[in-house]
């Protein structure tokens, strides 16, 4: 999982891997299959190590357990020795087999579905607007984990990544009492 997270699928070479986990390249085919597989396995890993790290999903609120979530990744993609998101990484492999990637799409779309869950028990709750489009508001929080995810691989810091993570939970859909009424603050819609 280090290596490929630090040099990327496509850079990472046969002999990079059994380098690092001290094994000939049999041992590697005989335990993994091929290098693909052995990629899904590290994904695999740091989905389960990585973002399963922080329950977000107790909080109260939607909006709280948004918040924690972006706080959480801010400082973990702001990483010094693993800057970046390996899942985010995997959007960008092109030479491997149709199967990875699609296995690949299936983890992200668990992480997805995830935060969605949390938000349509907002929507539940009462803590989130009725008529919110969970889909929509989930898909813009995933822009934005995989825009910090590419920031902090280029060198930003924590607090610009937490700078940006404060930005983003300011669009967060808000029940508001005023007046009797309902007043819903919604995600901007793209044209």
């Amino acid at each position: 999982m280090e290596v490929f997270w630090r040099k990327g699928f496509e850079a990472t070479s046969l002999a990079d891997l059994t380098a690092a986990m001290g094994i000939n390249p049999p041992s590697l085919y005989a335990a993994f299959g091929d290098k693909e597989r052995l990629f899904l396995e590290a994904a695999v890993h740091y989905e389960e190590t990585r973002y399963a790290l922080c329950p977000y999903d107790e909080e109260p609120t939607a909006r709280a357990a948004a918040g924690r979530l972006l706080a959480h990744l801010a400082d973990e993609l702001a990483s010094p020795e693993h800057p970046g998101c390996l899942m985010v990484m995997t959007l960008a492999i092109t030479g491997c087999s149709q199967e990875l990637k699609d296995a690949l799409a299936g983890l992200r779309a668990e992480v997805r579905d995830r935060f969605r869950a949390r938000v349509e028990r907002g929507i539940r709750e009462g803590d989130v607007p009725a008529g919110t489009d969970a889909g929509a508001l989930t898909d813009f929080y995933g822009a934005v984990v995989s825009g910090m995810a590419l920031q902090a691989r280029g060198g930003a810091s924590r607090k610009a990544l937490r700078a940006t993570a404060e930005r983003a939970l300011q669009v967060f859909p808000a029940v508001s009492k005023g007046r009797g009424a309902r007043r819903v603050r919604r995600v901007p819609q793209a044209a």
